[in-house]
């Protein structure tokens, strides 16, 4: 689904990103994590076509975006670390706001928004004013309309943030769900728990590069620390490349 080829990202003489190269297959749910200023956010928002690299290619279910943006971007749900709402809209103009941009017909629009809007609990506050609703409720409805045209890549920037433990267990829950029928989720956090826990595949990005790849077991091996949870895998392979 997600084929990264020495993606690099410049400002001036800085690296944001620096020949990431990375295939993600359809139906897996990758973790990306890695220091503050490593350069998550910065890939997040070249895959999903939001910032244009340097140099290299995103290339997402085989089509290049820089391509062929149109297209390749109605295969993608993204969810931002720092969402912009319309918040003199209300949340259900705001999904149907986003419906129109992905030409959802009004039958397909009104069945998936109530199904969303109930499942993130949001349905009993749908017509009031976005600039009512809390952080969570924003974060959620974020979700529910990253999720409305029924994307089969959904990118995430620190989807826990604002959530309160309930909400946090329904969408861990939820990208699993979505994994296990063919959605391919790339997801960036710093909860190293959470993307120990549910993640097939975990990805640590440090100083711009990708510096390792893999499951929980891959990563250990690679820390040389046996049994050794996440964090402290981690920890030991950002500071091994720090001294390098």
């Amino acid at each position: 689904m997600i084929k990264l080829k020495e993606l690099t990202k410049r400002y001036g003489t800085t690296h944001a990103v620096e020949a990431l190269n990375l295939e993600v297959p359809d139906g897996e749910l990758f973790g990306f994590i890695g220091p503050n200023g490593a350069g998550k956010t910065t890939t997040i928002r070249m895959i999903g076509g939001l910032l244009a690299p340097t140099s290299g290619q995103v290339i997402i279910d085989g089509a290049d975006i820089a391509l062929d943006p149109v297209r390749v971007k109605r295969k993608i749900g993204l969810i931002p670390d720092r969402p912009f709402l319309y918040e003199k809209l209300t949340g259900n103009e705001f999904l149907r706001f986003t419906a129109d941009l992905f030409e959802l017909n009004q039958a397909d629009f009104l069945t998936k928004s109530e199904e969303l809007l109930n499942l993130f609990g949001l349905w009993d506050r749908a017509n009031e004013l976005i600039e009512a609703y809390s952080h969570g409720m924003k974060q959620r409805l974020i979700m529910s309309a990253a999720l409305l045209h029924d994307p089969r890549l959904l990118i995430v920037d620190e989807p826990m943030v604002g959530l309160d433990p309930r909400g946090i267990k329904m969408v861990r829950n939820l990208f699993r769900r979505l994994a296990e029928t063919g959605v391919t989720v790339f997801m960036s956090t710093h909860t190293l728990s959470l993307a120990e826990e549910i993640c097939d595949r975990i990805g640590i990005i440090n100083n711009g590069k990708l510096i390792a790849t893999g499951t929980i077991a891959e990563l250990q091996s690679a820390a040389r620390l046996g049994q050794a949870n996440l964090e402290q895998a981690f920890l030991e392979l950002t500071q091994t490349q720090a001294l390098e």
